[in-house]
């Protein structure tokens, strides 16, 4: 089992291919939905930096606010596949 803690927005493109990704691996996660408004965002900030989704956290790989959907879904294969 993970500990993974995904946020996210609904209907963002970025964010359904990290939980493609995440439902291919069979990998639980916490999910978080942000706000709509950037300037709202600010739990997201808080762990990544900046406020764009996703964003994913693994404190048990030393993740800490990993952004950019590309990104996760590499980490992801390279981690759990």
């Amino acid at each position: 089992m993970t500990n993974l803690t995904l946020y996210e927005l609904p209907g963002c493109p970025y964010c359904a291919k990290v939980k493609d990704k995440l439902a291919a691996l069979n990998l639980e996660y916490e999910s978080i939905e942000v706000p709509r408004s950037h300037s709202e965002r600010t739990a997201v900030e808080e762990v990544s930096g900046q406020t764009g989704v996703p964003v994913i956290v693994d404190p048990e790989n030393d993740v800490h606010g990993m952004p950019e959907s590309d990104d996760i879904v590499a980490y992801l294969d390279r981690t759990y596949a």
